[in-house]
């Protein structure tokens, strides 16, 4: 039989830091981008582009995520059925 793997889940300190760690940059970057010495449509400029950045990192994230867990679930797929037909088949059957 074949070994699940164990699934490795992030421990609350790690999500929260990682929380943390996003709200600070975007909060730091909110307000240089709110005191650059600049007129208002360059700042405004700066703003969308900071969210462009964001979400697009968001959706690559994710589709890298997506990926890696399809290319698991393929594989564990192609494991079973090695295994059953393994599990089937008889060396010592006259042909």
């Amino acid at each position: 039989m074949s070994e699940t793997p164990v699934k490795q889940q992030s421990t609350a300190a790690f999500y929260g830091q990682a929380v943390i760690s996003f709200a600070v940059a975007i909060v730091a970057t909110a307000i240089g981008i709110f005191k650059l010495d600049a007129d208002a449509w360059v700042r405004s400029f700066m703003g969308i582009a900071v969210l462009y950045l964001v979400t697009s990192s968001f959706t690559l994230a994710k589709v890298i995520r997506d990926r890696q867990e399809a290319g698991q679930i393929v594989s564990r797929v192609d494991q079973a059925r090695l295994e059953k037909l393994l599990a089937e088949h008889d060396p010592f059957e006259k042909l």
